[in-house]
């Protein structure tokens, strides 16, 4: 199948599938990186201490590779979901939704080419000839190092993805297909993960901004996947803005 019959299909598809699509997608996203960062990084990596972390990685080699494995199942869901939601959205302000999009797509390379330093350590550590130049304790050090470098990675995505929450917020609430207030904690999720412009700040309120995201992420996925998208509204709103084909 050619990418423009694929492309024309996408296009056919009902506005309620797409959402229910998008719904298990993000639903996807969310559960995926829950997994990799709460039993996977958050198990093995301890903060501070180079010599432990690497014993839990070396211990824990098969569980440290299904974790890079999730991390990126997570990327591409949510590359994927970013794309229909561009879609789903577009009725309510194309540039804006392509605007979106592409802030999206911004944190989802970031984050994506962040997980490169995560698995880096396995090869750091997983005593190679050519390492020998390195003592153990420099080598626990590099490890540690690159785990940092990926942590600060994805927080730099995440201030991409709060500008993203932002816009799409706002296409909710101006939208007539979705109810508003699904727009609105979007909105609010947004304004906290923009709190890792400055990261001191960001992991002080992190708690607090992790659960104020779920909860809208959560009310929207619900949404999304029990009632989708009003159709009739969405096909009114599209054809009034020459979107709809």
């Amino acid at each position: 199948m050619n990418t423009a019959v694929m492309t024309e299909r996408i296009a056919e598809t009902s506005p309620r599938l797409k959402a229910r699509i998008t719904g298990v997608l993000y639903l996807l996203t969310i559960l995926t990186g829950i997994f990799a960062q709460g039993f996977v990084s958050e198990r093995l990596v301890v903060d501070g201490d180079a010599a432990a972390t690497a014993a839990n990685i070396l211990a824990h080699k098969s569980l440290f590779q299904l974790g890079y494995a999730v991390y990126l199942i997570e990327m591409a869901c949510n590359i994927a979901m970013t794309a229909l939601f561009y879609d789903l959205l577009k009725p309510a302000g194309r540039s804006v939704s392509l605007l979106a999009a592409f802030l999206g797509f911004a944190g989802c390379v970031i984050k994506t080419f962040s997980r490169v330093f995560f698995i880096t350590p396995l090869f750091v550590l997983g005593g190679a000839h050519y390492l020998s130049v390195f003592s153990a304790e420099q080598l626990q050090a590099l490890a540690l190092l690159f785990l940092k470098v990926n942590d600060r990675g994805a927080a730099m995505a995440l201030v991409f993805f709060g500008f993203y929450a932002l816009l799409t917020g706002y296409l909710i609430i101006r939208s007539t297909f979705l109810p508003r207030i699904l727009g609105a904690l979007g909105m609010f999720g947004g304004l906290g993960w923009l709190s890792f412009l400055y990261l001191p700040l960001g992991h002080l309120l992190f708690l607090y901004v992790v659960a104020l995201a779920l909860l809208g992420a959560g009310a929207l996925i619900v949404w999304l996947l029990v009632f989708g998208v009003n159709e009739q509204r969405w096909k009114e709103q599209a054809s009034a803005a020459g979107n709809y084909s």
